[in-house]
Parts: C-alpha cells; sequence; structure tokens
C-alpha cells in the first residue's frame, strides 16, 4: 500500500533518532558506505571511481565517496522530514527509486543493506532504543522501493 501508518509518536522518536546520526551527515554518511563497499564488495562495482579502492582507508579520504556518501543522508533526511505526509514521502523517494532502477540498474537489495548497516551504526554509537526507533523508517523506504522497482519492470 502507499499509506504510511507511523503514530505521532514513532515520528517523533524516528525524527530524533535520525537527528542524532544526521549532524554528521558527512562523516556517518561515509562510515555507512565505506562498511558497505567492505563488507559487501560487489556493491562497489556500481561505481565506476570506487572500482580501483580497496582499503577502508582510502575510500574514507575519497571525495567521492564522501560526497555520495552525504547525498544519501540527505536523501533519507528529506524522507524523514515528511512521515507524517505519505504523498511528500513518495514525492522524494519515487524520482530516487526509478532513477536508480531504470538509468543505473542499482539492484534493489542494496538498498536493505545500506538501511541494516545504518541502523547497525545507530545501535553502535546511540544503542538499540535510537535504531529501534528507526527501524520502522528504513522498511518503510525498502517496501517502497521495491514497489517502484516492480513498477519500472525490474
Amino acid at each position: 500500500s502507499s499509506t504510511m501508518s507511523f503514530s505521532e509518536a514513532e515520528v517523533q522518536s524516528a525524527r530524533g533518532a535520525w537527528e542524532k546520526i544526521y549532524v554528521d551527515a558527512e562523516d556517518n554518511g561515509t562510515a555507512v558506505l565505506v562498511r558497505m563497499f567492505t563488507e559487501h564488495p560487489d556493491t562497489k562495482s556500481y561505481f565506476a571511481h570506487f572500482k580501483g579502492m580497496d582499503s577502508a582507508e582510502e575510500m574514507k579520504q575519497s571525495d567521492q565517496v564522501r560526497g555520495h556518501g552525504k547525498r544519501v543522508f540527505t536523501a533519507i533526511n528529506d524522507m524523514v522530514q515528511h512521515l507524517d505526509n505519505s504523498e511528500a514521502f513518495l514525492g522524494v523517494l519515487n524520482p530516487l527509486g526509478k532513477k536508480h532502477a531504470t538509468q543505473l540498474k542499482i539492484d534493489p537489495k542494496n538498498f536493505r543493506i545500506i538501511c541494516d548497516i545504518i541502523l547497525q551504526l545507530m545501535e553502535e554509537k546511540f544503542g538499540g532504543d535510537c535504531k529501534a526507533s528507526f527501524e520502522k523508517v528504513t522498511n518503510e523506504i525498502c517496501t517502497h522501493l521495491n514497489n517502484i522497482y516492480k513498477e519500472s519492470g525490474w
């Protein structure tokens, strides 16, 4: 379904959890990508300019990795602002999903990987409650992305 059901309390706690990690959007976004590329090296194949980078240190220093990490976090931040408005939430997510499905041809399983790493990082830095508050958001993002992919004939 295209409607989201977040209670007011869930919206507030999800935003509170997200704010903690978003304060350092570039560093945390970079950490998430570096972990993804390190633990799931096949994901690097989608990024021509990251392919040759093998060390986590090298990736951390890369302007391109840092830039993309920040873009990922900025997009999620835009969605988090609209948890109480399905239409606006999907207004952010739809074009992003379509682009990744049709132009970039990114396997949708990678969105689950990246969301799980964000949740891991939240738990490591801010504890289990922080992670738990944000889990429903990542599930919504992944569910809607999968729907967008299906509609795009993936």
